[in-house]
């Protein structure tokens, strides 16, 4: 394994806890701040929807800027950030540093995943990706609940001191390990946001957003939606992470290898309509432990394994752009999650937290909807060169 990977997929890997781990210690900001849990839900809005929009645009600007260079400074301001929200006295401050640490993070993520794909040969560029990616995923599994244990055990600040550790872990790594990246091929802005102009890639990160809104609109509130399995017990917090992020990185695996033997559509449309049903149950799942550890295995398998086969389409309609595509694809999960903080914040006081998978579940089903126009489109762009070659041969 070459150890300049690892050192960028534990950058990863701490940018994956930052994005999730506050769901798992809201009621304790809440309290800290003496404000209520969709208050304090903003703080995930604020990282995600500054590393949605400034991902693509610093990934355009930078690309002349040394790489070592950008992936140190990335990981200071990220470290930085996290210890100012740890020692935050106010929660204006908590939430400036929140959008100071997504600032951090856009910057590191598409010159990681860059630089992964310049240290090795061109034959192990797809691995090298991987590897790196794997530290995203695999937050969800490990980071998170790690994050909100400590959180449990001490207090929610040391959560970020956590996250500010595994950062300068790997800011130790990459400056001791890499030396000199190439720099990448200069892409502008314009040339990066040109492959959503196609209808086929449009819809598919629309479905992207939306479906990641409706999980997104539950999982940000976790700790209140299923605050009856939960009881007082901060280690059932950690367990329900546990169940979610491992049943979704292993799923991510499996559903990537369907995907490639099967085709795209089928997976999207079957886990769409199952995430849909299980963000319906959680109105009643939610209510012990025995039904909330099933229905967030369910969840996190079809929600997080959703990725794969939406990349698949990506890819496979816009084989030319495919790192565009899926640093965009990237881009709007995080819009999908900055839509769901504020959605679940408005929907709390009107339906009760334990009803937000409804409105989650609403989200989903439009996502099927445009899952199956993009469905549509590409099958019609499919069909056209084929009559083409007919009218020829006539």
């Amino acid at each position: 394994m070459d150890r300049r990977l690892l050192v960028l997929a534990l950058g990863m890997f701490a940018l994956g806890t930052d994005s999730f781990v506050v769901a798992g210690v809201l009621p304790e900001i809440s309290r800290t701040f003496n404000i209520n849990i969709g208050a304090a839900g903003q703080m995930t809005t604020a990282y995600a929807i500054t590393y949605a929009v400034f991902a693509p645009i610093i990934a355009a600007i930078a690309a002349h800027i040394p790489r070592k260079t950008m992936l140190l400074t990335s990981l200071g301001i990220f470290v930085v950030a996290n210890l100012i929200t740890a020692a935050a006295p106010t929660f204006t401050i908590a939430m400036a540093s929140r959008i100071f640490a997504g600032f951090g993070a856009a910057m590191f993520a598409p010159t990681a995943t860059g630089a992964a794909a310049t240290l090795v040969p061109a034959e192990r560029r797809g691995y090298a990706l991987s590897i790196v990616i794997a530290g995203l995923t695999s937050a969800t599994a490990l980071g998170t609940p790690i994050g909100a244990a400590i959180g449990a055990l001490g207090d929610w600040r040391w959560t970020m001191v956590f996250v500010s550790v595994l950062a300068a872990m790997s800011a130790t790594g990459v400056g001791f390990l890499l030396a000199n990246v190439p720099l990448p091929p200069k892409v502008t802005l314009a040339q990066r946001i040109k492959p959503a102009a196609d209808p086929r890639v449009a819809l598919t990160l629309l479905t992207t957003w939306l479906y990641q809104s409706g999980q997104f609109v539950a999982y940000t509130y976790l700790t209140v939606v299923f605050d009856r399995a939960i009881g007082h017990n901060h280690a059932v917090v950690a367990i329900l992470l546990v169940a979610f992020g491992v049943a979704g990185t292993f799923s991510n695996l499996a559903v990537g290898r369907l995907a490639d033997a099967n085709g795209n559509r089928k997976l999207i449309f079957t886990m769409l309509i199952v995430l849909t049903l299980v963000l319906v149950s959680l109105s009643w799942a939610g209510a012990t432990l025995w039904t909330a550890i099933p229905a967030l295995v369910i969840w996190g398998a079809v929600g997080w394994g959703l990725l794969a086969p939406q990349q698949h389409r990506l890819v496979t309609v816009a084989p030319h752009t495919a790192p565009v595509v899926l640093g965009l694809n990237t881009s709007f999960t995080y819009f999908g999650i900055t839509t769901a903080g504020v959605i679940g914040a408005l929907g709390i006081p009107v339906f009760g937290p334990h009803h937000l998978g409804y409105l989650g579940a609403a989200l989903v089903v439009f996502a099927l909807g445009t899952a199956e126009l993009a469905t549509w489109r590409i099958n019609l762009s499919n069909e056209i060169p084929l009559a083409g070659k007919l009218v020829s041969a006539n």
